[in-house]
């Protein structure tokens, strides 16, 4: 197993999602995420969904190819089989609420498969809501912004993905 390539950026999850999708496939899917709610990660081919449990301290999204995507982590908190096509060769990382939060170019257009593999979901939830109990006062805003610019753990999500073939080719009809 020889990593290829690897990018990471942080993303806000506002409304707790952050997408990764093809930089040429704009429409979202509400399908897909939903399935994202009852799976943590779910995609429709050319859009991934990540569900966090919270909506305000960043995220870590890592995207690594390699030729043969190695097992996730034993103590992972949870993984799932993922695909994604990417007809254009780079993958963009959204922050719903806010925008692009960064974008990877892969060395060349296909379909990419394996897994997404998460930890700290559950440590960045429990801290999150832990942060909300403080006295609602003119000091509560301020003591949010450090609290989860401080979260003493890092909610991430890793993608091992792998070349699997080339794009399907765009049926003209369909334009």
């Amino acid at each position: 197993m020889a990593l290829l390539t690897e990018y990471s950026c942080k993303a806000t999850p506002a409304r707790r999602v952050v997408e990764v999708y093809d930089a040429d496939a704009y429409l979202s899917d509400d399908e897909a995420m939903a399935a994202a709610c009852r799976q943590v990660v779910a995609g429709n081919g050319y859009h991934l969904y990540i569900r966090s449990l919270q909506p305000d301290i960043d995220v870590e999204i890592t995207i690594r190819v390699w030729d043969i995507p190695p097992a996730p982590p034993a103590d992972a908190e949870g993984q799932v089989s993922v695909s994604i096509e990417s007809e254009s060769g780079i993958l963009v990382v959204n922050q719903l609420e806010y925008g692009p939060a960064g974008e990877m170019a892969l060395s060349r257009p296909g379909v990419y498969e394996g897994h997404t593999w998460w930890e700290g979901r559950q440590a960045t939830a429990d801290y999150y809501e832990s942060s909300l109990d403080h006295p609602t006062d003119d000091t509560f805003e301020d003591h949010l912004t450090q609290a989860w610019s401080n979260c003493p753990v890092t909610e991430r999500y890793v993608f091992d993905l792998a070349y699997a073939g080339e794009p399907e080719p765009v049926d003209e009809d369909d334009l």
